[in-house]
């Protein structure tokens, strides 16, 4: 019985003092590519037990969690625009695609469109034409395009104008400048010839009034040498027209 009751007192003891504590527990989870989580949670439990004339537990238990679940949507770029495809979708079609894209912290826009190809139209209507027997209309057609127009004028062959071909068209096309397809070109092309032209005339100019000076003191020079020689003669017949005066002094012949 002795034995039992020391037992008892120490296990009341024990029980007493007996307290167990969990301490807060702080999980964080990162994740750049998706959501944040960060779980908190505070846990703690104590035990009283008293065992005297009377037998009473008392447990106390308190459990918090928290969570916290949150994504920065400025931290996630928006998708990236991309262009859309054009393709002509076949080969006998003169057109290109054209598209672009931008993007950027905010906000993308993409487009595109089809672009005609004059020239490549230009090219295949002449050559239709050219393939009807038409070879002034498919040179016509051509003459369209300010290179060819030019090419043509630099090879002596002007393009046809109103039906006129030859000198006739190139004709016209003087008179009307206007109406060229490389009417800017041609109006530059004008004004370093009539530059070059007016530089040439002015050289000209100088050269003829060198030339007229160096004439005229020439002509001033030979004048004078002929005026010279030409007092040199007078002198010399001068002297040659001189008569000489004889004083004839009377001789007596008889002594007298």
């Amino acid at each position: 019985m002795k034995d039992n009751i020391i037992l008892l007192v120490v296990l009341t003891f024990i029980l007493s003092i007996s307290t167990v504590s969990f301490a807060n527990d702080t999980n964080t989870q990162s994740n750049t590519s998706g959501s944040n989580t960060n779980i908190t949670g505070g846990y703690t439990t104590t035990n009283n037990n008293t065992y005297a004339s009377g037998s009473s537990n008392d447990t106390t238990s308190t459990t918090t969690n928290n969570t916290t679940n949150s994504t920065a949507a400025s931290e996630i770029p928006p998708p990236s625009a991309n262009s859309p495809s054009y393709s002509s979708m076949s080969q006998d079609v003169c057109s290109m695609g054209v598209s672009g894209s931008i993007s950027t912290g905010i906000v993308g826009f993409s487009g595109g469109k089809h672009v005609v190809d004059e020239n490549c139209e230009r090219i295949k209507l002449a050559k239709v034409l050219q393939d009807f027997g038409m070879k002034v209309a498919s040179v016509a057609v051509l003459c369209q395009d300010k290179r060819v127009f030019s090419a043509m004028e630099a090879a002596g062959t002007p393009c046809p104008y109103s039906g006129l071909i030859g000198p006739q068209a190139a004709e016209m096309w003087q008179k009307y400048p206007e109406l060229r397809p490389d009417y800017e070109e041609h109006l530059a092309k004008q004004e370093v010839v009539a530059k070059i032209d007016a530089e040439i005339a002015e050289k000209e100019r100088i050269e003829a009034e060198r030339i007229a000076a160096e004439e005229a003191e020439a002509a001033r020079i030979e004048a004078e040498r002929i005026e010279q020689e030409l007092l040199t003669l007078k002198e010399e017949n001068e002297v040659n027209n001189i008569e000489p005066v004889i004083d004839t002094v009377p001789v007596n012949m008889h002594g007298e």
